[in-house]
């Protein structure tokens, strides 16, 4: 556990925010906790290892550092991390070679999903951490018309228009049977109350009232809802990503634990919180970073997640990044994401 006092970390002297910065770059660079015979060593101060460990001291007592267990060295915090990326980080430019290889795989690619693809194992290999991309968000959907017909064996297929041209058609599987006539006056129930309205608003509002649904409501509304709720429950209309390179996340040595992995893991597969963190980033526009326990979730908090949103028009569609340890190298990294970005989006207006 971290010590806290009242001090202010934006009162360091330079000389002491310069120790700082070392050690913060030395950990990074290798993961093993600095000490001060280290630090006295690489840097070009006229300080000895007993100063040095005074200095850290007093750099724990302000919560930027921690001392592990196992060893004398110190470690920064997530309060460190914060400090070092907001007040000293030196972004670098993007190199000649990545910026070609991220040209390179996203020009050609006029499929969509495949870009998503693409987009998120490059900045995988490039960084060889986990790159993660949102699928674009639909554009604003209004119904306009909707229609059950029923099928065999409990099952209906359901058709909705929408923005006056877009029709789609989905067969879906409900646990009791609906006649033709339930069916019709559901549909017309549902076209009277909700045509011409936000396709995620009617989703929203039908699956509240199924809830709060009584013994006592008409029973062609309880039909039309009871079936609606099946359609727009197993739509597949959901926010969703493409990730790659989670694998890269056990070369490190503070990911590697088996337990960690797993839950870390279980919660790629889960995606709702991290679909959740995203769509934070999204709201929050320009480029986040989100470090160790700040995104909110235990099973993150040994990671940093560093995204930028891509937008076609001015129109955010969603958001890329990385996944990484909360020791990455962030004059890199951010770079990369930032200029990654830009150009999905250029890649999206093109096939547009």
């Amino acid at each position: 556990m971290t010590k806290q006092s009242g001090k202010d970390p934006f009162s360091l002297s330079e000389r002491n925010l310069y120790l700082f910065k070392a050690l913060v770059e030395h950990f990074i660079s290798d993961g093993q906790p600095v000490g001060s015979r280290t630090l006295a060593r690489d840097l070009n101060m006229d300080l000895s290892p007993a100063s040095i460990r005074n200095i850290m001291a007093d750099l724990e007592d302000l919560g930027l550092l921690q001392s592990p267990h196992t060893s004398a060295g110190r470690i920064p915090t997530v309060k460190g991390y914060r400090l070092f990326v907001d007040r000293m980080l030196r972004v670098d430019n993007i190199s000649l070679q990545d910026m070609h290889h991220i040209a390179r795989e996203l020009e050609a690619e006029q499929n969509i999903q495949m870009l998503m693809e693409k987009t998120s194992s490059m900045l995988s290999e490039i960084t060889q951490l986990a790159g993660i991309v949102t699928l674009p968000r639909p554009e604003k959907q209004i119904l306009k018309q909707i229609e059950f017909v029923a099928l065999s064996d409990n099952r209906v297929l359901v058709i909705l228009i929408m923005n006056d041209k877009e029709i789609q058609n989905r067969v879906i599987h409900t646990l009791k049977h609906y006649t033709p006539t339930e069916l019709q006056e559901a549909s017309n129930f549902l076209n009277q109350t909700y045509s011409g309205k936000d396709l995620d608003m009617v989703r929203a509002s039908l699956l509240a009232d199924l809830q709060k649904m009584k013994e006592d409501v008409n029973k062609t509304m309880q039909t039309a809802i009871e079936v609606a709720a099946y359609a727009f429950t197993h739509d597949g209309h959901k926010e969703d990503y493409v990730l790659a390179g989670q694998t890269n996340l056990m070369g490190f040595a503070e990911l590697s634990d088996v337990d960690k992995l797993k839950r870390l893991f279980e919660s790629f597969n889960r995606k709702r919180d991290l679909l959740h963190l995203l769509e934070q980033a999204v709201n929050a526009k320009g480029l986040q970073i989100f470090i160790g326990e700040e995104s909110g979730y235990e099973v993150l908090d040994n990671c940093s997640i560093v995204t930028s949103p891509y937008e076609v028009d001015g129109r955010i569609l969603g958001v890329l990044g990385v996944i990484g340890p909360t020791r990455m190298d962030y004059e890199r990294i951010i770079p990369i994401v930032d200029i990654t970005a830009k150009m999905l989006g250029s890649a999206l207006n093109s096939i547009n």
